[in-house]
């Protein structure tokens, strides 16, 4: 079976990327539910896909990515718009997993594919309400340490016998997400008694440990200074559209995050952390390899 897959991927070099990339797209249709459902503490099973109306969204209205352009961002059964979002979830999602299965050994894209999963969810959900579930922060720290033993060269460990690489891929995952918490918290709380008022929320904290499970401590660091850096970039180049295009300001004049709102900075950390697992883990391993070498 396995040489048979080799045989497919050799003589059609594009097969398996075009069904990563469908395949990201028919996820990405679920994280969708996922977002919308999960905070109202609705069932992600039932009912299936419903208008805003109530009607049922026919398989053919459903189809990933295409149907909002296909529809005009139109509901069929009663014409309200529903947002460009949709799409955007799915093609981003797509990409994504696209990107992990052509960056990455197989075994390790289908591990950082389901980092990817849970990292599109807390971000639109940290997005849309200001907070990042349980199971997308904790569970991305069980699901990374299970995932680290089973498949030990999500932390690049090549050790020849098994078992001695599972129990590597187990304290390295174990390590990442203690120093991935443990980093985030002692920022928070120093900046927290420096403004006297809570600077980030916990769930960045566990979402952070969350990341250190899978990427081991050095994808949870550059996951935080690189969040920090995208989130700064993020928040200048939004002060600069403000200013350039009143349109964008707050209704009450105020002046303070996205459209009067705080940014949150889970999503930052998420983008910090998937630029180091699809394109800086190699450069950024090994500087940090040589900033521990320097400090022995």
């Amino acid at each position: 079976m396995l040489n048979e897959l080799k045989y497919i991927d050799q003589a059609f070099p594009y097969f398996f990327p075009t069904v990563i990339f469908i395949f990201g797209a028919l996820v990405g249709s679920f994280l969708n539910v996922f977002i919308y459902r999960i905070p109202k503490n609705k069932s992600i099973i039932t009912p299936g896909s419903t208008c805003a109306c109530g009607k049922p969204i026919k398989w053919y209205d459903n189809i990933p990515i295409f149907s909002w352009f296909i529809l005009g961002g139109k509901a069929r059964c009663c014409q309200a718009p529903y947002s460009f979002r949709y799409p955007f979830v799915e093609l981003l999602t797509a990409c994504l997993f696209l990107a992990a299965w052509l960056q990455q050994p197989h075994a390790k894209a289908a591990c950082l594919i389901v980092l990817v999963s849970m990292l599109v969810c807390a971000t639109f959900i940290d997005f849309d309400h200001m907070e990042i579930p349980d199971r997308f922060s904790i569970g991305a720290a069980f699901v990374g340490v299970a995932l680290s033993g089973l498949v030990p060269s999500l932390h690049d460990i090549a050790e020849p016998v098994y078992v001695f690489a599972s129990i590597k891929g187990l304290f390295a995952s174990l390590v990442g997400a203690m120093i991935g918490s443990g980093l985030i918290l002692w920022i928070a709380l120093t900046a927290e008694a420096i403004l006297r008022k809570e600077a980030m929320g916990f769930g960045d904290v566990k979402l952070l440990g969350g990341i250190g499970a899978f990427l081991g401590w050095q994808g949870a660091v550059f996951a935080l200074f690189g969040g920090a850096v995208i989130g700064t970039i993020g928040v200048l180049l939004w002060t600069i559209a403000k200013a350039i295009i009143p349109g964008l300001r707050s209704k009450n004049g105020g002046d303070e995050g996205l459209i009067g709102r705080e940014m949150p900075f889970g999503p930052m950390l998420a983008a910090g952390a998937l630029l180091y697992a699809l394109a800086f883990e190699k450069p950024v391993d090994l500087y940090l390899s040589l900033i521990q070498e320097m400090i022995r």
